[in-house]
């Protein structure tokens, strides 16, 4: 295979990357979605198989899947470039928008209305997880050995309490020896021309060297602040942790940013008690508003932490360091992770058993995603969750006399308004957030 020259310019390329990442709503399967149809279908500058292992590679390793899955399209166009380019524009606006609306739910969340708003957004990112994964798993379930392997994992999260990265392995281990055999994707029939990267296209020893000196520097570059933030204010400190927590999910959480939420929903509500698990789901849908990745829940995670707990700096100012550190050390990783996994993940596209292994691990994260759909459904339309244990299993079980009926009305409404699919993911929170106002206004979300 040789490497090709597309003749795209990198211009044009970051035009489209800051199209996608404005327009990219409705969390990880909605941008992967967006990604598709701009870069595969609309523009055909890569190859559907080309689309669909980058995919597979930024499920198997740790890290915001869709944004590293345009972090890894643009270094196949664009090199070095072109890869922090999409990544950056991907994430940047969002932020911008996360980090006001961190301030005004720390500014004005106690009001009854805006209580509400927030009430009703939760009600709709209940269903619109529950979205994510039916989208994800229409694309990953196609056989019947893939869909035992997602509800496995299912299984095993649910009642065991099983680590994410061993279901990883567990997954990549059973498709590499078991679904080898299958075919690898093909071309969709109705795109007939030729995509600028097609399938036999190949990379330049070059390209391949300085993408892992790239993602050298991207190591510097996520550890320096981390250094210097525990060497000036402590490990035990607010800050200390959210760049102890986030570095480690960074890192240590696979299966994309479903899977990511479980882990720190588990640690910062749990463990550490920086806020709620209404909070949270708060904080889910705030990320479910605005563009760019879902992980950008992170950012308002490290703002309500250090914004309760200062660490001697203005609440407001200590706030903004926190979700800027938060999203710094979850973001800065996932570069420095494509950089260093691209290469050998383009060597081995045409390998059988790693695109089995792919396969089935991407199936498996859908089995954790439903996981984290009803662990939200719970703590959302419940006032009270508890716990059941039998011997080694564990089981959530919600209170039913504890309903919040107002919640369930939103949720429906919220799933009658996604079952159309007319009807944008944004205008769907709005509608869901003033009718939580309104609910909040004539008598309260219980």
């Amino acid at each position: 295979m040789t490497e090709v020259d597309h003749g795209i310019g990198l211009r044009a390329a970051l035009r489209v990357w800051a199209s996608v990442g404005l327009h990219s709503f409705g969390g990880p399967a909605g941008q992967i979605a967006v990604m598709h149809r701009e870069i595969v279908e609309r523009r055909r500058w890569v190859s559907d198989g080309r689309f669909m292992h980058a995919l597979n590679a930024c499920m198997l390793v740790p890290g915001p899947e869709a944004m590293q899955l345009a972090t890894y399209l643009g270094w196949l166009m664009h090199g070095i470039r072109g890869g922090l380019a999409a990544g950056t524009l991907f994430v940047l606006p969002g932020f911008a928008v996360m980090l006001g609306l961190s301030m005004a739910y720390v500014a004005f969340g106690s009001v009854s209305w805006v209580t509400g708003l927030f009430a009703g957004l939760q009600a709709a990112v209940v269903m619109l997880v529950a979205v994510a994964f039916a989208r994800i798993a229409r694309r990953s379930w196609v056989t019947r050995g893939l869909a035992v392997i997602g509800v496995a994992s299912f299984l095993a999260v649910l009642l065991w309490d099983v680590p994410f990265p061993l279901i990883v392995v567990v997954a990549g281990a059973v498709g590499w020896l078991g679904l080898r055999s299958q075919p690898s994707s093909s071309e969709s029939s109705h795109l007939a021309s030729e995509p600028a990267l097609a399938d036999q296209h190949g990379l330049s020893p070059g390209k391949s060297r300085r993408a892992r000196k790239a993602a050298l520097a991207c190591l510097v570059l996520w550890l320096a602040p981390v250094a210097a933030v525990m060497a000036v204010l402590g490990p035990g400190s607010v800050l200390g942790q959210i760049a102890w927590l986030f570095s480690k999910a960074a890192i240590l959480t696979f299966g994309g940013a479903y899977a990511i939420l479980g882990y720190v929903a588990q640690e910062a509500v749990g463990h550490y008690g920086w806020l709620t698990s209404a909070d949270m789901a708060t904080g889910l849908a705030l990320a479910e508003t605005t563009p760019g990745p879902l992980l950008l829940v992170l950012s308002f995670i490290g703002f309500v932490a250090a914004h309760g707990a200062p660490d001697g700096l203005p609440p407001m100012a200590a706030g903004v360091i926190g979700a800027t550190l938060a999203a710094w050390v979850t973001f800065v990783p996932a570069f420095m992770i494509v950089f260093a996994m691209a290469p050998s993940s383009e060597r081995l596209r045409q390998h059988r058993a790693v695109a089995g292994a792919l396969a089935a691990i991407t199936a498996a994260v859908c089995g954790v995603i439903l996981d984290l759909a009803l662990w939200f459904a719970s703590h959302v339309l419940f006032a009270s969750v508890g716990e059941v244990r039998f011997g080694p299993i564990h089981l959530l079980m919600p209170d039913l006399a504890t309903t919040r009926w107002a919640m369930v009305l939103i949720a429906v409404i919220a799933s009658g308004l996604l079952a159309t699919r007319r009807v944008p993911t944004l205008a769907i929170l709005g509608v869901c957030a003033v009718t939580g106002a309104g609910v909040m206004l004539i008598g309260g979300t219980g």
